[in-house]
């Protein structure tokens, strides 16, 4: 029997380039590169406000997917290859990507550097520590926490109400102990005992603000609007009234600079921020995508999961703020996980079935529409194959996209490489060439519900939203302080267009219920929290940290 190289085997057999050369491949000067060891390297915000705001905009390509399920799609692996096969075919391309999180990398879902011979390296250190960015942006979420309680110790001047606290701590782990506790225990000199407790360092509104900050200056700014608690008026208390954006910016200048590596093949490729997209916005930051589509004719990024979460909120939230558009919009598929989506077990997913394959296909169909339709891009679908794909499956697929003007490429990156993405980077080729118009989901001057309601009708197929106490009472609350015009956040499970992730494929006659609303104030949007959906994950009963090791040389073994 064949054996196949894991990802980091493949990934530890390559020979990479020092990074200088490849910020030489992009004419970058050394004097705004920081090299991080001999593979890693950041690149000076500087040099995008100082050199490039006049460079031509390189055409924008957005991969997205449809809902994920265990069977696997393979999104980022698909943006990594499509990236190299453009480059291969002699276009000047650029990846932008987002930074793995420590709690998935030791969990369940896995790292964010691609797989098989679709990669960036060097893989061990993005899906571990990186530059270190995850934890300057932990420690600055801390710092503030830190402030506000101890202004509270301190006599709280600014009169807040314990009661009202909102700003949490921040951990880069799944760690579901940490979701809810209590602080504040002991004596006097301890603090003052409350109900406290801990996100997902890429659900802190941090992420948000770094990844939609321009630069250092507007990043200062975005701080200090951050709402940590409000008074016992009511009235909302900030960070700048606490006098801390400057001490969190001072820990978060190096990590606003993007992260500069390569792929398998040597393609320049930006790794900046990493929001989660089921309860965050789920995209790059700014700064590095602004930076790719000024060095580049072609920029490859992704957002998270699939088009009804990273996608709608790539185009409603990033591309709204930024003035950014894609040109092109790749949408990824597995034969398998459309079986999946059609009621079929993950371990009956290999044999062909023309049946649940019909069955899964109109979530795909819905992830299309929502681009080609809610949105106005056009797009083509990537069939990530597999060995046990079908010809018929095949066929079926591209029939259903067909009807609706779409057409499918298939990609075979993670086991060829670029030579396996060439058919998709061509039907990109054409696409990007084609004239839209973005389209977005709702007018910003629309009340709060009336915008929550059109992402749920148009872009996941419900018939309604059904409002809990709560998030009525924090939507009359943000209207009331002036947050009743910004961009909507929606906080759902990934498995499934509805806010049950039980319910697969496309379901009809159903409505989303949400639990709350919080406001990121730096960000510069509301979210809306809906169903089950946790800002703290746990763990799963086997993680992925209980294969990983590493040797007495340092070479880390089971690392996906």
């Amino acid at each position: 029997m064949e054996k196949f190289l894991t990802d980091i085997e493949i990934a530890q057999q390559a020979k990479m380039d020092v990074i200088n050369t490849i910020a030489d491949k992009l004419d970058i000067p050394d004097e705004y590169v920081e090299n991080y060891g001999k593979y890693k390297a950041k690149v000076d915000y500087r040099y995008l406000q100082n050199e490039l705001k006049d460079n031509k905009d390189a055409k924008l390509i957005l991969v997205t997917a449809i809902n994920p399920t265990p069977a696997g799609e393979g999104k980022t692996t698909t943006t990594i290859g499509l990236g190299d096969a453009l480059s291969s075919m002699g276009k000047k391309t650029v990846i932008a990507l987002r930074e793995p999180s420590l709690g998935p990398v030791f969990g369940v879902k896995g790292g964010a550097a691609g797989g098989g011979y679709a990669q960036v390296v060097p893989m061990e250190d993005i899906n571990l520590h990186f530059t270190g960015d995850f934890h300057a942006i932990g420690a600055a979420n801390n710092l503030l926490a830190a402030m506000l309680d101890n202004h509270i110790h301190q006599g709280n001047e600014l009169d807040i109400d314990v009661n009202q606290v909102v700003w949490r701590r921040a951990v880069d782990m799944n760690d579901r102990q940490l979701r809810n506790i209590v602080s504040g225990l002991g004596a006097k000199v301890d603090g003052v005992p409350r109900e406290d407790g801990f996100d997902i360092t890429v659900a802190s509104e941090i992420m948000a603000i770094f990844c939609l900050s321009n630069d250092i200056t507007d990043l200062k700014d975005r701080l200090s609007k951050i709402i940590v608690a409000y008074n016992r008026k009511g009235e909302p208390v900030t960070a700048g009234q606490l006098k801390a954006e400057g001490a969190m910016a001072a820990l978060l200048k190096d990590a606003l600079k993007p992260n500069l590596v390569q792929t398998l093949e040597h393609t320049p490729t930006f790794i900046h921020g990493g929001p989660f997209a089921n309860i965050a916005h789920g995209c790059n930051s700014v700064i590095a995508t602004k930076m790719a589509t000024k060095l580049a004719d072609y920029v490859v990024t992704e957002a998270g999961f699939g088009a009804d979460l990273g996608a709608e909120k790539f185009l409603d939230i990033k591309c709204r703020m930024t003035g950014l558009k894609p040109s092109a919009v790749v949408i990824v598929a597995t034969v398998k996980a459309l079986k999946y989506n059609g009621g079929i077990k993950k371990d009956q997913l290999a044999a062909e079935n023309l049946e649940a394959l019909e069955k899964g296909i109109p979530n795909l169909l819905k992830h299309v529409e929502n681009i080609t339709e809610v949105f106005g891009l056009p797009a083509v679908v990537a069939i990530n194959r597999f060995p046990t794909d079908t010809e018929a499956e095949l066929a079926l697929i591209r029939e259903r996209c067909n009807a609706l003007g779409v057409n499918v490429a298939l990609s075979e990156v993670w086991g060829k490489g670029s030579e396996g993405g060439k058919e998709l980077a061509e039907e990109v080729l054409k696409l990007v060439e084609k004239e839209s118009e973005l389209k977005f989901t709702y007018d910003l001057d629309m009340p709060i519900k009336e915008k929550i309601a059109q992402i749920a009708k148009k872009v996941y197929g419900a018939d309604g939203v059904d409002f809990l106490p709560k998030a009525e009472k924090e939507i009359e609350r943000f209207e009331k302080i002036g947050f009743g015009n910004v961009p909507i956040c929606m906080a759902k499970n990934q498995y499934s267009l509805t806010d049950d992730a039980a319910k697969l494929g496309r379901p009809t006659g159903f409505r989303v219920t949400v639990r709350d609303i919080t406001v990121s104030a730096g960000a510069g949007f509301l979210v809306a929290l809906t169903g089950s959906i946790l800002k703290m994950p746990g763990l799963p009963k086997v993680p992925a940290a209980v294969n990983i090791d590493v040797d007495e040389n340092g070479v880390i073994t089971g690392l996906f």
